[in-house]
C-alpha cells in the first residue's frame, strides 16, 4: 500500500505515515495538494496530513483542501513531536548565523529562538528538508530544526535536542482516501467531521450547535474558515465524538441541514485515541520504528 504525505524523508508526517500504516510504502509530495492529488488519482491509497498542533494551531490550507477535494477522512492520529536543532558534523551552536525549518516548527520553538540574538531565522516547506538543505548546500554557519530522524537521514549532527516550548507537543494527522478505496475495518466509527455554512444572522451558530448539545453530542473541535466568494461569511468544521451510524447523530444531522444552507459530511472513521486507549503515539526520535 502506498501512503502520501508532505515532506522529505525524516519528516513528521512520514512518520505519522508509518505510525498509521508501519508496511506501507511512503510517498513524499512538495505540497499538500499534491498529496490530495495524487490520493485522488489513485497513485497513493492513503494521504497523512497534519491538521492542528497543540502549540502552534490549525494548518488551514488542510482544511481547505479538505472541500476542494473529494476525498473521505478515514482515520487519524496523534504524535508527541520532539524537535531538534541539527548542523553538519563539526559545526557548533557558537558558529550558527541561520536557523532553517517549516513556520510551524519555528513557532513551536519560540522562546528558544528568542534566546539566540542575532541569529536569522529562516522559514522553509518542510522541517526534513531544511535538514536537506543543510547537507545539499553543506552550509557550515546554518543549522534545522528538524526530528533525529532527519540528522540520521541526512547525515547530520545533533546541537541540542528536545528545544520545543513545551514539553507536551503533539500534532493530529488525518488520513484521507478515495471513498470507493477507503479501509475496510471491523471496528464502528466513533468520530465524524462535518462542514456546514449558516445564513448570516443573530443566533445562527447557536442554533447551529444546539442540534448536537440537546442530543448529548461532544464536539471535540470547532473551526472556521472564510466562506470563498462570500466576504464575512464563514463555513464551520466540527469534530463530533460520535459516528454517523449512531441514531443521534444521524438526526442531529438532519436536523442541521433543514436551516444549514450547506452541509457535507468529510467522514465518519475510527480514531486512533480509541484505538490506543486515549493515549497519543510514542515521541518522533531516530530509529524510533514509529518514526
Amino acid at each position: 500500500m502506498r501512503v502520501a504525505f508532505q515532506g522529505e524523508p525524516g519528516a513528521y508526517s512520514e512518520a505519522a505515515a508509518l505510525n498509521y500504516a508501519p508496511d506501507a510504502e511512503v510517498v513524499p509530495c512538495p505540497s499538500f495538494d499534491e498529496v490530495f492529488r495524487i490520493v485522488e488519482a489513485g497513485q497513493a491509497a492513503l494521504g497523512v496530513l497534519p491538521i492542528e498542533n497543540s502549540i502552534g494551531g490549525t494548518i488551514h490550507r488542510n482544511y481547505d483542501l479538505l472541500l476542494e477535494h473529494d476525498l473521505t477522512i478515514v482515520g487519524d492520529l496523534e504524535l508527541r513531536v520532539v524537535h531538534s536543532l541539527l548542523a553538519l558534523p563539526g559545526v557548533h551552536l557558537a558558529s550558527v548565523r541561520q536557523i532553517f525549518s517549516h513556520p510551524q516548527a519555528l513557532a513551536q520553538c519560540d522562546r528558544f529562538l528568542r534566546g539566540l540574538p542575532g541569529v536569522e531565522v529562516v522559514a522553509t516547506y518542510d522541517t526534513a528538508g531544511s535538514a536537506k538543505l543543510l547537507q545539499d548546500r553543506q552550509l557550515t554557519e546554518a543549522a534545522a530544526i528538524a526530528s533525529d530522524r532527519a540528522a540520521a537521514v541526512f547525515g547530520l549532527h545533533i546541537l541540542q535536542t528536545g528545544i520545543q516550548d513545551h514539553e507536551d507537543n503533539f500534532t493530529r494527522f488525518l488520513v484521507v482516501s478515495r471513498a470507493d478505496t477507503a479501509p475496510r475495518t471491523a471496528d464502528l466509527p466513533d468520530k465524524t467531521t462535518v462542514v456546514f455554512s449558516l445564513p448570516n444572522e443573530p443566533g445562527a451558530l447557536f442554533k447551529a450547535l444546539s442540534v448536537f448539545a440537546l442530543r448529548g453530542i461532544d464536539l471535540t473541535k470547532l473551526e472556521s474558515r472564510p466562506l470563498p466568494g462570500r466576504p464575512w461569511e464563514y463555513l464551520f468544521y466540527v469534530d463530533l465524538r460520535v459516528g454517523t451510524q449512531d441514531v443521534a447523530c444521524g438526526r442531529a444531522l438532519t436536523h442541521l441541514a433543514e436551516f444549514a444552507p450547506t452541509l457535507r459530511n468529510l467522514g465518519s472513521y475510527r480514531s486512533s485515541l480509541a484505538r490506543r486507549g486515549g493515549l497519543p503515539s510514542d515521541a518522533v526520535r531516530a530509529g524510533n520504528a514509529h518514526a
